[in-house]
């Protein structure tokens, strides 16, 4: 019984490394993909995009070719 428990934890641990490493490696594209479109990301975007869920990367994966700017991904990047 003990045994059948560590390996369900043992499974639900790998597929969480498995989705945070998703998450990482979609995060690191993104930020690939902006730097060559815009240039410097500024610090708040990518604070934004370190905390984004897996579900919004995507959606600024796809986005990304179409932006004009980082505003248009992210709002105002700059005060003022």
């Amino acid at each position: 019984m003990l045994a059948e428990r560590l390996e369900e934890w043992a499974h639900a641990y790998k597929a969480e490394g498995k989705a945070e490493g998703k998450a990482e490696g979609e995060a690191l594209a993104l930020q690939k993909l902006l730097r060559r479109r815009f240039g410097s990301i500024p610090a708040p975007v990518l604070q934004e995009i370190s905390g984004a869920s897996v579900e919004q990367i995507d959606i600024w994966l796809d986005q990304v070719l179409d932006a004009g700017s980082l505003d248009d991904l992210f709002g105002p990047t700059t005060p003022g």
